[in-house]
């Protein structure tokens, strides 16, 4: 018995296997994203912590402060962070793509004058409200 073997021709542009630096681009893109989907839920998550210890002020202050305003602030720069981080992860995955990828600086400032600003209005905070109002933590 006699096989016969066709020959078919292969579109070795389709088969072509994709250029490993450029899958190692997107896998890194999406790491440093994921990381700012950490960071971000970390901001959020602080947020709250500051806004849920709000309600164990001691019940000699008359009027609940103004430590709602920075946890606040705190989950406004972390939802930001996500609504930024995916806008500039698709940006980046497009750019990739078409070997287009130059890094920008502004992100890296942007968020760090972000933080900045948080972790000055956390230190101003701490320094502002009056010892007596942390109850627990001065000895009577």
């Amino acid at each position: 018995m006699l096989l016969k073997l066709k020959y078919t021709k292969v579109n070795t542009e389709k088969t072509k296997r994709p250029n490993p630096s450029r899958v190692r681009d997107h896998l890194a893109n999406e790491r440093t994203y994921l990381a700012w989907m950490r960071t971000a839920i970390s901001l959020m998550g602080f947020g709250v912590v500051i806004v849920r210890l709000r309600a164990f002020h001691p019940p000699m202050l008359p009027t609940p402060g103004n430590g709602w305003k920075l946890g606040l602030l705190f989950s406004a720069v972390g939802l930001l962070t996500v609504l930024f981080s995916t806008k500039h992860y698709f940006g980046v995955r497009h750019d990739i793509d078409y070997d287009t990828y130059e890094p920008t600086d502004r992100w890296v400032i942007l968020f760090s004058l972000a933080i900045a600003i948080l972790g000055a209005g956390v230190i101003y905070y701490i320094f502002t409200v009056p010892a007596s109002s942390f109850g627990l933590m001065t000895p009577e």
